[in-house]
C-alpha cells in the first residue's frame, strides 16, 4: 500500500488493484447506486425518500461542496477497470472514544466476494495508523454478516457494547488496536 495526503489536504491511497481517492462530481451516479442497493433493514435516513432524494444532482452538489479533509469516505476506484465501486475511509461518527475515528465502506453488489472491501479496509488502516491513530471503531448491523466477516478479516474484535433497535436490528461495535 502506497499514499498519504495529496496537496490540498486530500488522501490517496493505492493498493495493488484499487485507487482510494475523494470522489469526483461526475461519479454521483454511482453514489445514488450505492443507496439504491441498500438492504430495506437500513434505517430511513440511509435510504432513498419518498420523493427519491437524495437525487443524483443532490449527490453531486454534495460532492463539489465537500472540503479536503484526512476523514472521509474515499471512493474506491479499480486501476485496470477505472471504474468507482463504492467507497472506504475514516469517518468521526461520534460513536466511538473521543479521537477515534471509525471505519467504513461500502460496495456496489456486483463486486461482492472479490476482496475488494478488505483490500480497501486494509489500506485505510495502514494510512490510519502511519497518521498516528492507535485505535479504530466500527460499527456493524448484527444482520449484515458480510461486512462482521471483513471487519473479522482486518483484525476487528466485536465488543459487548451493542445498541438495539426495534425496527432495525441490533448494531454491534468493533474496534481494532493500530
Amino acid at each position: 500500500m502506497t499514499g498519504g495526503a495529496a496537496p490540498g489536504g486530500e488522501v490517496v491511497l493505492e493498493t495493488c488493484r484499487l485507487l482510494l481517492r475523494p470522489w469526483r462530481v461526475a461519479e454521483a451516479v454511482v453514489q445514488r447506486e450505492l443507496w439504491t442497493e441498500r438492504d430495506p433493514r437500513v434505517p430511513a435516513h440511509r435510504q432513498i425518500d419518498a420523493d427519491g432524494r437524495p437525487t443524483v444532482a443532490d449527490i453531486e452538489e454534495s460532492i463539489r461542496t465537500s472540503q479536503p479533509s484526512s476523514l472521509g469516505l474515499l471512493a474506491v476506484e479499480r486501476k485496470v477497470a477505472g471504474d468507482v465501486i463504492g467507497y472506504c475511509g475514516l469517518i468521526d461518527s461520534g460513536r466511538g472514544s473521543k479521537g477515534e475515528p471509525e471505519l467504513a465502506f461500502e460496495l456496489l453488489r456486483r463486486v461482492w466476494c472479490q476482496g475488494y472491501a478488505t483490500e480497501a479496509s486494509l489500506a485505510v488502516l495502514d494510512w490510519a495508523r502511519s497518521s498516528g491513530y492507535e485505535r479504530l471503531w466500527a460499527t456493524i448491523w448484527e444482520w449484515n454478516t458480510a461486512s462482521r466477516r471483513v471487519l473479522a478479516k482486518v483484525g476487528f474484535t466485536e465488543t459487548e457494547r451493542r445498541e438495539v433497535d426495534a425496527v432495525y436490528g441490533t448494531t454491534l461495535f468493533a474496534t481494532r488496536q493500530l
